[in-house]
């Protein structure tokens, strides 16, 4: 079992693959290098000198382009690729091995990272996928240290936290237009552009010849050439190739610069610097081969690395014409070729000046259409043709990306970006979707009108993409938007109106906004059973979505047979071992637990886990994730002696399978902190909650829902520990971060504010806590209901934190009424129950009612042994406060004297907050 670089996909990989991949060797000087060393290279070498640095003291750095007044504007040329490229060839034979990524997207890397499964595993490599070949190559480089990745073209840093957090035994250097966003990744060397004597030595040597010395005429008029094109490495180079092409001197090629450009050279735009350049040079490429323009035209708007010759073969009329084309690129430095030759590269620069010019009467920018149609014609035939998905896919989205302002629509190329994010989405990629379904929705609009059938299909999907990546304020406006046109043109019944009105209510849902998603659950379920029937698979998906729900909400007693009677039906449509049942077990098991049914739900866990482990196997991510969940079942049944090793072997899994970032195995790694917290072993517990917490920061951000997660979770084991000068910072600043990121009535939001009241009252700050807590229990009764589990959770601290005030008055009616509320909603067994039932005892004793207090600690510890076992926390708790009442009782003067232990529901774990 391994991941994609991009943590898009799991793949399980057979053993032989994976003992390949600790096994096989890198030959001596393996790499692929996409250029030698040979060429000019001047002006560089304190640069290279400080790389060589940064990357033998700490393993990664980023060559980005320097801020400032002779800054480039983000775009290429500056030598970031060529200043990478020789450090990689001077210091080769230092690492086992040099590995070159394009890393202008994930998809990108991916390929990258798979062509190296090719290189060093081809017997296996050339039989699978390439999201297989890319999970060995991340495998492989996890076993074998001493390698250097160079990362080249990076647009996202965020895009290197996943491979600089599961490999770090190698280098990684990053090349980047993006000045910004690296103080989290890596450290960065800013490059500037060259220096004048620096830019007119490479100008001289390109232009006249490396064993030529300049005339003082030659150079000082290479020195005024230099000035004009702003001393930007690329454009000396294209400059110094078409002089050493043609003949032509540095003053004439000044004075035909000028008479394309207006501009004059002082304060020019880089851009249109390099626009004067390629001007010419192009004219002189027409002048040789006419349908190389044409070629390259095309190419601006695909992406700049990786365009196969047979995707422009529409282009010309047979091979011969389209190497002609080709070859009079090449001569002119304006195209590269791919080591084996089949593969096209175009400097981005490139691109950008020609997507800049005047559109065609036709209305397309010239290439435009002609990319539109490369596109179109190079779909494959199949979704399972995953090599040529994967070599055409950079280049749709870069036609996506680059739509031009008033271009003429196509529904073909809307069909051609649909299909491409269908392809994405069966790789379970959806997130990754958004630009294309973007694109496709636009041009569906422009061409079918905003009610077409077609267009509210496109609106849902990229309404579901933006949920996928966690964009719900711009994710439920869409899916609104679209249920209700699908409504009012396709009918209230219709399949489509049903599938846009499932989508809008589990966004609701994933909002927290449950007053809209349950209603709109129920009333699509109905809608799927009166048009599809009982057992269709859609019926059965918007069951299962209406149960959840009512989960949610703490509404048990519809949950649990809502996910009872999916469970049968897809045992008798599916088959006892299929997927499908497979999940709906491990959901009826979840629900069991939340009602505190352990001896229903520990059972079910168990044998979902052995039905996963036979069909699925012991290490696929399904597996992984029902094992947390028996860990944690047995966690909460007191029985720590067989959660802890089983946490513990899940988190090893996790780590070795899916790697140390990975959101399973943050997950797996706050379920052990829990345990370890619950067994009272906090020397274990926290550090393991700090480290999820920095790993939470450095790979999801700092206010993603699971990193306010994992610090609502240390802080409360600093607070558990009595460490409250880290724990109250702490919740505060969770607390507030929730309330700007998730709103202030967020369910998560709430839990946090009672956690804080909570480490208040353990500070014994009663006047900043019990206002805490009346103004939680007051949202928790407006937002979730009076019944809620979190609302009877939060009713029941208010009562304690009475009682700790010595306000017996107040606190005995509200445990009397939390424990009416939880006998009813939860069940006369449910531990909460069982928890409000000791509280209630205690505050009888409290209050000097013993006639009442002693019946009630033996009937809530006569619970606890049946229903949690002898040893179970509280089992001892329960049994300890009775001890207490008795001894209580037996010396009524010493009554003020006498001490209790109250039974109060811990903070809110990972899997309920």
């Amino acid at each position: 079992m391994a991941i994609t670089g991009d943590r898009a996909r799991v793949v399980m990989l057979p053993a032989e693959a994976v003992r390949w991949a600790r096994e096989v060797e890198a030959p001596p000087g393996a790499g692929n290098l996409p250029g030698s060393a040979s060429g000019v290279f001047v002006g560089r070498q304190d640069e290279l000198a400080e790389l060589r640095r940064l990357l033998a003291d700490q393993g990664e750095a980023a060559v980005t382009q320097v801020s400032g007044v002779r800054a480039i504007h983000g775009l290429g040329g500056i030598g970031k690729s060529t200043l990478a490229l020789h450090y990689a060839h001077t210091y080769r034979r230092t690492y086992t091995l040099v590995w070159w990524v394009n890393a202008a997207s994930t998809e990108q890397i991916v390929a990258s990272l798979a062509a190296l499964a090719v290189r060093l595993c081809p017997q296996w490599a050339t039989t699978v996928g390439v999201q297989e070949r890319a999970a060995w190559a991340m495998l492989w480089l996890q076993w074998h240290p001493g390698w250097l990745l160079v990362f080249d073209n990076v647009e996202e840093p965020a895009d290197l936290r996943h491979y600089l957090g599961t490999l770090p035994d190698g280098h990684h250097l990053a090349t980047s237009r993006t000045a910004t966003g690296w103080h989290t990744i890596a450290p960065t060397m800013p490059l500037g552009l060259l220096g004048a004597e620096a830019a007119v030595d490479l100008l001289c040597t390109l232009a006249f010849g490396e064993g030529h010395a300049p005339t003082p005429a030659q150079r000082r008029g290479a020195a005024d050439l230099a000035a004009d094109l702003g001393y930007l490495p690329l454009a000396l180079e294209q400059a110094g190739a078409y002089l050493f092409e043609t003949g032509t001197s540095p003053a004439d090629y000044r004075q035909m610069l000028g008479r394309v450009m207006d501009a004059a050279a002082g304060g020019i735009a880089p851009e249109r610097t390099i626009a004067r350049i390629w001007h010419h040079t192009l004219t002189a490429v027409q002048g040789r081969n006419p349908q190389a323009v044409i070629l390259l035209n095309s190419m601006a708007w695909l992406a700049p690395e990786g365009i196969p010759r047979t995707l422009l073969a529409p282009l010309c009329p047979d091979p011969l014409t389209l190497g002609q084309a080709l070859g009079a690129l090449y001569a002119y430095n304006m195209i590269a070729y791919s080591a084996d030759r089949q593969a096209i590269n175009v400097h981005r620069l490139v691109q950008t000046v020609l997507r800049h010019q005047s559109a065609d009467s036709d209305g397309y920018p010239p290439g435009r259409r002609d990319a539109e149609h490369l596109i179109q014609q190079g779909m494959p035939d199949q979704d399972t043709d995953t090599l040529q998905w994967e070599r055409l896919l950079p280049h749709v989205i870069a036609v996506a990306d680059s739509t031009p302002a008033h271009s003429p629509a196509s529904t073909d190329t809307a069909d051609a970006y649909s299909a491409t994010a269908h392809y994405l989405y069966h790789q379970g990629r959806d997130a990754h979707t958004i630009p294309l379904r973007t694109a496709a929705l636009a041009e569906y609009e422009q061409v079918l009108g905003d009610t077409h059938p077609d267009t509210l299909t496109s609106r849902n999907n990229l309404a579901y993409a933006y949920q996928e990546a966690g964009d719900l304020e711009r994710a439920i406006p869409l899916h609104e938007a679209t249920l209700a046109q699908c409504e009012q043109i396709l009918g209230d019944t219709h399949p489509q109106t049903l599938t846009s009105r499932s989508s809008l209510a589990s966004a609701y849902q994933a909002a927290g906004d449950l007053e809209r998603a349950i209603p709109l659950h129920e009333a699509t379920l109905a809608q799927c059973e009166q048009t599809l029937g009982d057992t269709h698979p859609q019926t059965l998906t918007s069951r299962i979505s209406l149960a959840s729900a009512y989960q949610a909400a703490g509404d048990l007693e519809r949950a649990i047979p809502l996910h009872e009677a999916t469970l049968a039906q897809r045992e008798q449509t599916l088959g006892d071992t299929h997927p499908h049942t497979l999940t709906s077990r491990n959901n009826l098991a979840t629900a069991y637990q939340a009602a505190g049914e352990l001896p229903s739900a520990i059972p079910l866990y168990e044998a979902t886990l052995a039905q996963r482990e036979q069909t699925l196997g012991d290490t696929h991510p399904d597996t992984l994730a029902i094992r947390n969940n028996l860990a944690v079942a047995y966690q909460e049944a007191g029985d720590l002696e067989r959660a802890i090793p089983l946490h513990e072997a899940t988190l090893a899994q996790c780590e070795q399978i899916l790697g140390d970032t990975h959101p399973h195995t943050l997950t797996s790694r706050i379920s052990l902190a829990y345990a370890y917290q619950g067994a009272g072993d906090l020397e274990r517990a926290i550090p393991l909650h700090e480290a999820t917490l920095a790993q939470c920061e450095q790979i999801l951000g700092d206010t993603h829902p699971q990193t306010l997660t994992s610090r609502n979770n240390l802080a409360g084991a600093y607070q558990e520990a009595g460490d409250l000068e880290r724990a109250i910072p702490l919740h505060e600043a969770t607390l507030a971060q929730r309330e700007q990121i998730l709103g202030n009535t967020h369910p998560q939001t709430l839990t946090s504010r009672n956690n804080l009241a909570v480490a208040y009252q353990a500070a014994g700050d009663l006047e900043r806590a019990i206002p805490l807590y009346k103004a939680t229990l007051a949202q928790c009764e407006q937002i979730l209901g009076d019944t809620h589990p979190q609302t009877l959770t939060s009713r029941n601290r208010l009562a304690v934190a009475y009682r700790e005030a010595g306000d017996l008055e107040r606190a005995i009616p509200l445990h009397e009424a939390t424990l009416a509320q939880r006998e009813q909603t939860l069940g006369d067994t449910h531990p909460h129950t069982l928890t409000s039932r000791n509280n209630l005892a205690v505050a009888y004793r409290e209050a000097g009612d013993l006639e009442r207090a002693i019946p009630l600690h033996e009937a809530t510890l006569a619970q606890c042994e049946q229903v949690l076992g002898d040893t179970h926390p509280q089992t001892l708790t329960s049994r300890h406060n009775l001890a207490h009442a008795r001894q209580a009782a037996q010396a009524v003067q010493q009554r003020s004297t006498a001490t209790s232990t109250t039974a109060a529901e811990g903070q809110q774990p990972s899997t309920a907050d």
